[in-house]
């Protein structure tokens, strides 16, 4: 019983963890893993997080 509610206990964090975007870092390095594994070296967490913010707030996002 204990192990059942571990799991579910489990999978709602990694649920509440990808809603709120908590989880971005580690599906990037996945994602750079499966699809760019041979350029290099993956974005610090420290430098993906900078780059997020700049890809998000350095346009202009507003209807007129």
């Amino acid at each position: 019983m204990t192990t059942k509610l571990g799991d579910r206990l489990a999978a709602l964090w990694r649920i509440i963890r990808t809603v709120t975007g908590d989880d971005a870092y580690e599906r990037y390095l996945e994602h750079w893993r499966e699809h760019h594994a041979d350029e290099g070296v993956p974005l610090s967490r420290k430098a993906f997080y900078r780059a997020e913010l700049q890809r998000r707030w350095s346009s202009v996002r507003r209807c007129c």
